[in-house]
Formats: C-alpha cells, sequence, structure tokens
C-alpha cells in the first residue's frame, strides 16, 4: 500500500461538481410488526448484472423467531429475498409467488440465530420498477404437529386438509402418516385429489423435526396427482406428508402400496466397455426415468473412472452403494464433449457400487457405450520456484482430475498469512488454476478462469491459512481442451495493513501492481476508521485513472472481510460516493478501490460527516410505517 498523506478535510464535491444519484444505498431500518409503502424507481440501486432494482432495509431478529414478510405491487412480479447481514453474496431465503395470487411474494423465514439480517424488496427481473407495499410480521407460535396416523402398506386412506391441521414451515397444512420400513424396502405413495395440487413428501422425524427425504408434486404421464417410489435407506419409522402445492384445502385419497422390485442391475467389472441402448422397452427408475443399471465390486481407496457416451441423447450417470442407495455421484456433461457423462471418483469404502446410465431427459432413447475403469494415482506434483516461469504442455497423458479435466500440479511451502499469485497463460486454451493443501485427496480452497482481464488467461492471487505445503493446478477450464501453456508462480509477501483514516480527513493514495487484491483481481487500499452507533457518513472517492469503486465493511480477527455496503459511481460515472449509517459503535473498514481488474493510478478518499440537510440514502423512496 502506498503510504497516504492526511489533509485537513476537504469537500470533494466542489473538486468533482455536482453529486450524480446514489446507486448503491444503504438499508434502511425495519421492525418486525411494521408496514412500509415504497417506490422502485431510477434512483434506487440495481443489481451488479443490471438484472434487477432493488431497496434493501435492515431488522433484528431472534433465533428461532417465526417471520412472514409479504411484497405487494400492481407494477412489476415481486420478489424477495433474506440476507445475513454482512453476507449479500447468498441469499438464506427467496420467494417469488408465494401469495399464490398473481405475481405478489411471500416469504417465510425462521432465523438459525440472532443477529441482523437484510431483507430485500425487489423485482424478479429487469429494472422497470413501481409503488409497493412490504410488510414484515411474526407469526404465531407453530401448533403442536399431533402424533402422525398409522399406515399400513397395502393401505388406502380418506382425509381431507382443513384449517386446523398442522402447518409447514414454507405455509400449506398437511397431514402425517407413519410407517415401518426395513433397510432396502421399496414402496410407491400415491396422493390423488380433486381439489387441491397433491405433493407428497417422504422423512423421518428428529426429534420435533422433519427431515424430508424425497417427495413428487407430478407424477410422470402428466395429471396433477402425485406417484412417489421410495427406497427406504435404513430400517426404523417414515413420516409421509399428505399436502398440497399451495395453500388450497380440500379432501384427498392417500395409498401406500409394495413397489415392484427393482430393475436387476446388470454386472461390470472394472476395466469393461458395454454398449447399452434405452427405448420403450426399457426399465425404468423411481423417477419414471428410462434407465439401465449396472453394478461393480469396489474396494476401498480405489480410483475410477466412469463415462457414458451417446450421439443419440444427452448422457447422464449416478453412482450409489449399493448397500443402502445412497447416492455418491451424479454427473451430466463431466466427459467435456459435448453431451457426454463422466463421474471420476476415489472409493471411500469396499463394496458394491450400482451404475445408473440413463439420459438427461425423461424420453432419452438410442445406443451408448459405457466404460467402468480404474485409474492411476497421480504423479506427484512438480516443485515450484518462485519467480520462474515454466512452460509446459496439457495432453491426453496428463494426470487426470475427477471432473475429467487433465492437469499438471505443482507444489511449494508456505507460511499462514503468506499472499501468493498464480498466473497460467495459453495461447491453444481457456486457462484455470486451483490451488489448495498438498494431501492424498485434493480440495481446491480457491479458482480463477479469466483473473487476468486479458483473454482467457488466469491469475489467482491467495492468501495461506496455515504454514504448510500447497498444491496449484494448471489446467484447461473444460475437459475437452489441450496444449501448450506459461505457469509462473510467485511471493506477493503477506497481506498490506489497513492504513488509519478520520472522520472528517481525506487521505491521498496510489494503485499500484504491490496493492492488495481483491478476489476478482482488483486492487485496493485499507483503511480502518472508527465511528459511533447511528453516525451518518459520506464516504467519496474520485480518481482520474480508474472507475472509483467504494466497499465499506468490517474485518474480523481471522482477517475475513465481510461488505456492508457499496458504491460505484454515486458522485459520476467514474467516481464514488456512499451515504452511510453507523449500525453500532465500532471500527470499520473502507476498501478504496478500483471497479475493474487490473486498474492502477492515484485516487483521493475522504470520509466525512452527511450535510444536516443532505438527502437521504435511497432517494425516491417514499416510506410510511404502522404497527
Amino acid at each position: 500500500m502506498s503510504r497516504p498523506s492526511l489533509a485537513a478535510a476537504v469537500s470533494l464535491i466542489a473538486l468533482i461538481g455536482a453529486a450524480g444519484h446514489a446507486l448503491a444505498q444503504e438499508a434502511q431500518p425495519l421492525r418486525i410488526g411494521a408496514s412500509v409503502s415504497g417506490a422502485l424507481t431510477d434512483g434506487d440501486a440495481k443489481a451488479a448484472d443490471d438484472e434487477y432494482r432493488y431497496d434493501d432495509y435492515r431488522f433484528q431478529a431472534r433465533a428461532g423467531q417465526r417471520l412472514e414478510t409479504v411484497l405487494r405491487s400492481d407494477a412489476f412480479d415481486a420478489y424477495l429475498a433474506i440476507y445475513a447481514d454482512g453476507a449479500m453474496d447468498e441469499a438464506l431465503a427467496e420467494d417469488d409467488d408465494g401469495l399464490g395470487d398473481g405475481t405478489n411474494a411471500r416469504l417465510r423465514f425462521t432465523p438459525e440465530r440472532d443477529g441482523v439480517y437484510v431483507l430485500r424488496a425487489r423485482t424478479l427481473s429487469g429494472l422497470d420498477g413501481g409503488d409497493y407495499r412490504l410488510s414484515l410480521q411474526e407469526r404465531p407460535p407453530a401448533p403442536r404437529a399431533p402424533r402422525p396416523t398409522g399406515i399400513r402398506v397395502g393401505a388406502s386412506v380418506s382425509g381431507e386438509l382443513t384449517d386446523r391441521d398442522p402447518e409447514q414451515e414454507d405455509g400449506g397444512r398437511y397431514d402425517a402418516y407413519v410407517f415401518r420400513a426395513a433397510a432396502g424396502d421399496r414402496f410407491v405413495v400415491t396422493l390423488d385429489s380433486s381439489d387441491i395440487d397433491p405433493l407428497v413428501r417422504v422423512g423421518r422425524m428428529n426429534g420435533p423435526d422433519f427431515t424430508e427425504l424425497a417427495n413428487n408434486d407430478d407424477a410422470a404421464g402428466g395429471g396433477l396427482n402425485s406417484r412417489l417410489t421410495f427406497t427406504a435407506p435404513s430400517a426404523g419409522e417414515y413420516v409421509i406428508r399428505a399436502t398440497g402445492v399451495d395453500e388450497r384445502l380440500g379432501r384427498y385419497e392417500l395409498g401406500l402400496a409394495e413397489a415392484p422390485p427393482a430393475p436387476p442391475s446388470k454386472p461390470i467389472a472394472v476395466g469393461d466397455e458395454v454398449k447399452g441402448e434405452l427405448g420403450a422397452d426399457s426399465a425404468t427408475n423411481d423417477d419414471g426415468q428410462r434407465a439401465d443399471t449396472y453394478r461393480f465390486a469396489g474396494t476401498a481407496g480405489q480410483r475410477i473412472a466412469i463415462e457414458m457416451k451417446s450421439s443419440d441423447f444427452d448422457a447422464y450417470l449416478t453412482l450409489r452403494r449399493a448397500s443402502d442407495n445412497s447416492t455418491v455421484a451424479e454427473d451430466d456433461d463431466g466427459a467435456g464433449s459435448g453431451t457426454d457423462a463422466r463421474i471420476g471418483r476415489t472409493l471411500d469404502a469396499a463394496g458394491d457400487y450400482i451404475i445408473e446410465a440413463r439420459g438427461f431427459s425423461d424420453e432419452a432413447e438410442g445406443d451408448y457405450t459405457l466404460k467402468v475403469t480404474e485409474t492411476a494415482p497421480p504423479p506427484p506434483p512438480t516443485p515450484a520456484v518462485f519467480g520462474q516461469a515454466v512452460e509446459g504442455e496439457i495432453s491426453d497423458t496428463s494426470p487426470q482430475g475427477d471432473d475429467g479435466k487433465h492437469y499438471h500440479a505443482y507444489t511449494f511451502a508456505g507460511t499462514k498469512g503468506q499472499r501468493v499469485q498464480a498466473i497460467l497463460r495459453s495461447g491453444d486454451f481457456d486457462a484455470y488454476l486451483e490451488i489448495g493443501k498438498a494431501g492424498d485427496a485434493f480440495e481446491a480452497l480457491a479458482s480463477d478462469d479469466d483473473g487476468l482481464s486479458e483473454g482467457t488467461d488466469s491469475r489467482l492471487t491467495f492468501t495461506l491459512p496455515d504454514d504448510g505445503d500447497y498444491v496449484v493446478r494448471a489446467m484447461p477450464l473444460s475437459a475437452e481442451e489441450k496444449g501448450l501453456y506459461s505457469f509462473e508462480l510467485s511471493d506477493r509477501g503477506p497481506e498490506p495493513k489497513p492504513g488509519s483514516l478520520l472522520v472528517g480527513s481525506t487521505v491521498r493514495g496510489v494503485l499500484k501492481d504491490a496493492s492488495a487484491l481483491t478476489d476478482e483481481g482488483a486492487y485496493f487500499d485499507a483503511y480502518r476508521f472508527q465511528a459511533k452507533k447511528d453516525e451518518k457518513l459520506r464516504l467519496t472517492m474520485v480518481s482520474n485513472a480508474f472507475d472509483s469503486f467504494i466497499d465499506l465493511g468490517r474485518q474480523d480477527d481471522d482477517g475475513d472481510f465481510s461488505s456492508l455496503a457499496t458504491d460505484d459511481d454515486g458522485l459520476s460515472d467514474a467516481h464514488a460516493k456512499l451515504d452511510w449509517t453507523a449500525p453500532d459503535d465500532g471500527w470499520y473498514l473502507v476498501r478504496a478501490r478500483a471497479y475493474g481488474p487490473n486498474q492502477t493510478g492515484a485516487y483521493a478518499l475522504t470520509v466525512e460527516r452527511q450535510p444536516a440537510t443532505g438527502a437521504r440514502g435511497g432517494e425516491g423512496r417514499s416510506q410510511t410505517s404502522s404497527e
């Protein structure tokens, strides 16, 4: 990081001119039990890929609190998502049409832990918005579910879903039935109704919690009735839930019968290649799909590859343990050549295994070949020398990973906190890099496809989590690609430590090749500052060298950064401005970074208190609250 120089507070707005409207806005507070009226307008935030426009609301919730949020709009197709505060990359729950009446959304959510959460009210797609009404309510405690009614194999029962029946966590009433099974027993569960769209679920109880093992909505052959073929993985009690796809109530007929035995599996040995054909006379699996099954014996630690090829249909493979029918692996296009399938696996236990060979679609038809081979253990990785470029060639004889890609592996010793950078260039294939700890089983800790942003070359920068030996795999992005490449591993030293920044001050710095890198390959400098709860701050970043980007968050004791708010073009097309309110007292971290990878140059960053008459984040949003 460049050594910063602090100056007196400067209004960067005066340097740049009139401020543009902020496109990344802070989440507004929302209390459980309240409703708000708002509008999605051109001034509201939008997803990075311009896929949708949204407003964010922050709320506090308790572990186990049963919540329901409803988003209604006549102007757009409503969509709801909930995130853990500071973890906006992956939604904890989402809903599109949960109300079942047009395009309004309803999302039910029960937090697993106390904390702050972010509720996102958004369009399903597109940037056209409009007025909306959003509510967040606590649901009453779930009534204690009655003990399931017993049902015998071979029996059929009539029932009715009413508003007095227990309610599922995601909505909808259900009736529960229990039966006993031995490991490997096969059953057919049917649910027929002219009042509801039936959905049958089978699972087991874990204390008060229902763990679903299988479900069916629409039986093969069309229609709304459900038909589920189920194989018990172990002996014990199983529970059937008779319910509906939506919240309609009414009468139904439930049946439980013994299923015919699964078609016998054909024997196949490791090293064999067989020809087969799927057609109208083929056996079907439990889901009604045409499938052939093969059985082979494997040993613990044995490395195998299963390949299925067909020019007539899109091949699909499933590998299961014969002992309990549990799925070990599945694959659609892993062979890398069009629609062929491949599973590579190191078996973790001795015993018989079942291969299911089928098409991706239910009506797949035509010839195929199936091959099972034992793969040799990979050669030891090549020692890598920091700063030394090497050239190589990926070919058919190169080691092959479980995903079917041929690769070359390089090893090095590193220390905790050390930053390493690997660069892979090729004019023959789309370069791809993975890094993981050295050991018998390789597991990628990080990967990169196009980190250099120069065509298809790859650059992976990674901070080592522990002392020890590491392995970098250099490979093509797809399994069928091969060719020449150059590889270089460099030591970038420890992660630069954050600088300090006082509220009311400006820091000037320079992004350069030695600066820290985000996972996306963008350079940044980090600065720590202290704020008090509800303190309203304005962060402004300007640069004539690159497109400025502000990323504000917190860093934990392990050095992991959690983003709380960001802005790209809030001040102008290339300059950023973020109006933000501190959620509580403490230290915060701001990353002054470039929007895209490989951008460097000088910048100025200011953190100051918002003007008393300044516009609140989320202009264009009208908000009222009611109990």
